[in-house]
């Protein structure tokens, strides 16, 4: 070998060997779990050691609870919209208002001395004391760092897992993630979601992270905390509802229920509309009268009177959201109730918008404690659920309310731009889903139309309706020549007509499409259904209802 070539071929196996331990050294160092501990107190948002973090169901809130005289309070936003909906704080009066199943403790926070809530600038505070007096939860309060751990979810399965030997929670999924928590073997675990090598865990303490799979037991289901569901009584019926609404607009019409309930078989709950709200102070019209109810007992019908806000002279949010009024409205139609010895009463109070949806579920929730102990049904109108209307809270509506149904039509209405049905198979079987997903199905009533809309599209391309009932609709079509064929998709016939004067169509609604939507009432195992409105439908049709029903 030439000696001149030797320090070269030195210097090259020089650099492979230092190439080949800088890869082993980078392999060994991939390999190796991190060591880095996560800034926990960022973690959690704190930045004062007055003040705790909040964690419910696994969630930091962003809001922190702050220390006042040796107690930790949170503010009731948060307590509201998280912990507790029934903790609830009339600001228009300074009342706090706990409700529980059987009554309403309320508290004059006025003063400012209450030991369990202060207001401080708009923010109102509630203290950890009564939280915990009040709520069904699992509660820690613990240091370094300070936070407070709730569980309340009220999931019917919750999925966890035990830790097979000492490792970490990491804040992501990968070993040189910072370390949020030390685990031990045996400690246990909520698991959120498995995916490939890690899974997303719970801690007990309050944090939530990545754990390696390799490091878990098998999954399996972990003891879900108490639901106070059953301290809710109910005055659900043993039987399926088949019920109607019967549009009361004189105390003359009253006299019509002695014809009316010979030629309804089958039907065994009737609701008129009898009470409207007349002003701000939870003030009543009422249409109600003894000897309607008389005659529909001795029928076999309960009675079940309905209240409506229709009135363009008051505020739904100007009523519902002052405990006098509350109160006042309450008192009200639980005394016309009693005096015509209803059976129930049905709260069809509509267009409530976000800002007063606390307050509406609030009055429910009173409402459900006065009906309970005047022995009334108390049912609840909804619209068909969109997101929307999420703050009408179905969910808490089937807790304290004996049903909750389901206005299952007004899918296209007088206002709609585009023609289209009342009331199509798609729309109602949502509807249908989407409430069984948060109310108990045998607490859930399905409303069903007897009417359907005539569209005219004009020549100038302008849209209007008319509404029309079940005999009605079917004179017009053959009156007018519409061409009329089955349409599967939204179950119904739909009609049809174009000439000169413009474009006509009607989705119908009649024997054929009520028993398709019947079929789902069946398929779900719902409490029943009932029918807008008395006076659109023909004879027939209550046959037809009572095969699904009765």
């Amino acid at each position: 070998m030439n000696k001149k070539n030797t320090p070269v071929l030195v210097v090259i196996a020089l650099i492979i060997l230092v190439l080949i331990a800088g890869g082993i050294s980078f392999i060994i160092n991939r390999r190796t779990p991190g060591t880095k501990k996560a800034d926990v107190e960022s973690y959690f948002g704190l930045s004062s050691e007055e003040e705790a973090a909040v964690v419910v169901n696994h969630q930091v809130i962003d809001a922190k609870a702050l220390s006042k005289d040796g107690t930790y309070f949170i503010d009731y936003d948060t307590v509201s919209g998280y912990i507790n909906g029934r903790i609830y704080w009339d600001k228009n009066e300074s009342k706090l208002i706990i409700t529980t199943p059987s009554e309403s403790v309320i508290t004059d926070v006025s003063s400012g001395t209450t030991p369990d809530f202060y207001v401080d600038g708009d923010t109102g505070y509630v203290s950890m004391n009564l939280i915990e007096q009040y709520t069904t939860m699992e509660c820690q309060v613990l240091e370094s760092p300070n936070r407070i751990v709730i569980e309340n979810s009220d999931e019917t399965q919750i999925t966890g897992a035990d830790v097979t030997e000492d490792t970490q929670v990491r804040e992501k999924g990968g070993i040189k993630s910072p370390i949020l928590s030390e685990m031990t073997k045996g400690d246990t675990v909520t698991v959120l979601e498995t995916m490939d090598n890690w899974s997303q865990v719970a801690t007990e303490d309050g944090y939530t992270g990545y754990i390696q799979n390799d490091k878990l037991s098998e999954i399996y289901e972990l003891t879900v905390p108490e639901d106070d569901r059953a301290a809710y009584t109910s005055l659900t019926r043993d039987h399926k509802i088949n019920m109607v609404w019967h549009q009361v607009t004189a105390l003359a019409a009253n006299a019509d229920i002695a014809n009316i309930v010979n030629s309804m078989p089958g039907v065994n709950t009737i609701s008129p509309t009898w009470f409207s709200i007349t002003d701000n102070n939870g003030n009543i019209s009422s249409f109600a009268d003894a000897g309607y109810v008389q005659t529909a007992h001795a029928a076999g019908m309960e009675v079940w009177g309905l209240v409506d806000n229709f009135s363009t002279e008051i505020s739904s949010l100007e009523i519902l959201s002052h405990t006098t009024s509350r109160t006042n409205l309450i008192n009200n139609l639980i005394q016309a109730a009693q005096a015509v010895d209803l059976d129930g009463i049905n709260l069809d109070l509509e267009l409530i918008s976000e800002e007063t949806g606390p307050h509406y579920v609030q009055f429910i929730r009173e409402m459900g404690i006065a009906c309970r102990k005047a022995g009334l049904v108390l049912s609840i109108d909804d619209p068909v659920p969109q997101p929307y209307t999420e703050h009408y809270n179905r969910k808490e509506q089937g807790i304290v309310a004996d049903y909750v149904i389901i206005m299952g039509y007004d899918e296209h209405t007088s206002g709609s731009e585009e023609a289209g049905s009342v009331a199509s198979l798609g729309f109602v079987e949502a509807g249908i889903e989407n409430t069984v997903a948060v109310v108990p199905a045998e607490k859930v009533i399905n409303g069903i139309p007897f009417y359907t809309r005539l569209w005219i599209t004009d020549g100038s391309g302008n849209l209007s309706s008319e509404v029309y009932g079940m005999d009605g609709a079917d004179k017009y079509v053959s009156e007018n020549g519409l061409d009329v064929s089955w349409d599967a998709e939204t179950g119904q016939n739909y009609a049809e007509k174009e000439d000169d004067t413009g474009l006509y169509q009607m989705w119908m609604e009649n024997e054929d499409s009520i028993t398709e939507k019947l079929k789902l009432v069946e398929s779900y195992d719902l409490a029943g259904v009932s029918a807008w409105k008395l006076g659109f439908q023909r004879d027939s049709i209550w046959s037809v209802i009572s095969q699904y029903v009765n």
